[in-house]
């Protein structure tokens, strides 16, 4: 605009636009700019006839400051995201000097380098990839240049995920591994083009997801990892025993009451587990790690042998040849089962944190689940109808309470675990 005009209009009247007044006009742009607002240009012309040249000999009037503050749970966000191993990145149309204040105040860059898109365009493809490893801040930019920038940090081995609400987004959206559109200011092309639709146009709420995310893979891991833990004990039981001389360890409606109590209703109250402290503090999973890495195949192993190993010693010690269908140690061994799980689901809530911490009300759903599953498996002791359905016999308090000191040795091995493992981190 400032090479488009010719006069300024002051107090005094028109004066010449000489460099002077250019000067002047600048520095008080870039002190707008510099303090994060939107800066915009007045100039006009007066036309005694109509005419196609209109932007020209034109007289500035004035600048125009304006301030789109961004919400106030934007900030909270952005620093949760890079202490999630997140990396926010400004990408706008804005002045060089505005983008940096926000990006600055928002906590997104604090080494003020920005890049514009002119900037861009002078960079060999050596030099872009490198930039946008340090550049978080980009300015005065095209749909050209965000399609570049998603590919090259994808060229970086970095998972993307890209913002935007008007058609010129759309490749970049389309390009990004998860694109984001919003749903309130956003285009009908932006939103077919995305992934993810924004209803409330919130930068956090994509935080939210992302943490909502990572509770419902930690939740499948606990899950998983109790489910084949659980099932390989009863597996050794199961196959060890007849080299033990003992030719059925278990009836067959008692492996699938087990696996009823267990899998179904403690492994649903796992499923139900809230996040878990530092749920935010910790980097992204890479995408190519096995759905078992993090120690977590060596947990199922360990777990699921030492039930094997605590079941059969039990029956070891106990089994009679002399006992009929109907068998004490049985009942025992059936017992011991179903209390070795109660504790391992009571255990196994969090990966770190131990059991008796305050985050152990967080899940009362898995509390009554485990005590209903004591419940019934009493009553499937005790009841003399369902002693007759399971083949069981009623235990005495001395063997009841071996079954419970038993069952709640895994409960304390995975604890101490724990223990050790906040431990070495510390």
């Amino acid at each position: 605009m400032l090479a488009l005009a010719t006069q300024i209009w002051t107090e005094e009247g028109l004066q010449p636009l000489d460099e002077t007044w250019q000067t002047r006009i600048q520095v008080a742009n870039d002190e707008m700019a510099q303090k994060g607002m939107r800066v915009l240009g007045l100039a006009l012309n007066w036309l005694a006839t109509p005419t196609d040249k209109l932007e020209r000999d034109l007289t500035f009037v004035g600048l125009v400051g304006m301030i789109d503050p961004p919400r106030a749970e934007v900030k909270a966000a952005v620093a949760t995201c890079r202490q999630a191993g997140i990396r926010p990145i400004m990408i706008t149309g804005d002045h060089p000097l505005t983008a940096n204040f926000i990006a600055y105040d928002l906590g997104i860059s604090d080494n003020g380098r920005v890049k514009t898109g002119v900037m861009l365009d002078q960079m060999s493809a050596e030099e872009f990839e490198a930039a946008v490893l340090e550049v978080s801040v980009y300015a005065r930019v095209s749909p050209e240049h965000k399609l570049r920038i998603v590919e090259a940090l994808q060229k970086h081995g970095h998972i993307v995920a890209m913002t935007g609400d008007g058609v010129n987004d759309s490749p970049a959206l389309r390009k990004a591994d998860i694109g984001i559109a919003m749903g309130i200011t956003g285009t009908d092309v932006s939103k077919e083009a995305s992934e993810m639709v924004l209803l409330n146009d919130n930068f956090a709420t994509i935080v939210a997801s992302v943490e909502e995310g990572r509770v419902i893979y930690d939740n499948l891991r606990r899950f998983v990892k109790f489910s084949i833990a659980g099932n390989l004990g009863k597996v050794l039981v199961m196959l060890i025993a007849p080299i033990m001389g003992i030719a059925v360890a278990l009836q067959p409606l008692q492996l699938l009451w087990l696996n009823l109590l267990t899998d179904g209703l403690l492994g649903l109250g796992l499923g139900l587990e809230s996040a878990e402290k530092g749920v935010m503090q910790r980097p992204p999973r890479p995408p190519q790690a096995s759905f078992f890495s993090g120690g977590l195949g060596q947990q199922l192993l360990w777990i699921g042998s030492l039930i094997g190993v605590i079941g059969l010693g039990l029956a070891y010690f106990f089994f009679s040849p002399a006992d009929g269908e109907l068998s004490t140690w049985q009942t025992m061994l059936f017992t011991t089962l179903a209390f070795l799980q109660i504790g391992q689901a009571l255990a196994s809530r969090s990966s770190q944190e131990s059991f008796f911490s305050p985050h152990w009300r967080s899940n009362p759903t898995l509390l009554g689940l485990a005590a209903v599953v004591l419940l019934l498996q009493l009553a499937v002791v005790y009841l003399p109808f369902a002693q007759q359905f399971f083949y069981t016999v009623p235990l005495t308090l001395t063997e009841l309470l071996i079954c419970a000191g038993l069952g709640s040795i895994i409960f304390w091995a995975i604890e101490l675990e724990k223990l050790l493992l906040r431990r070495a981190q510390r």
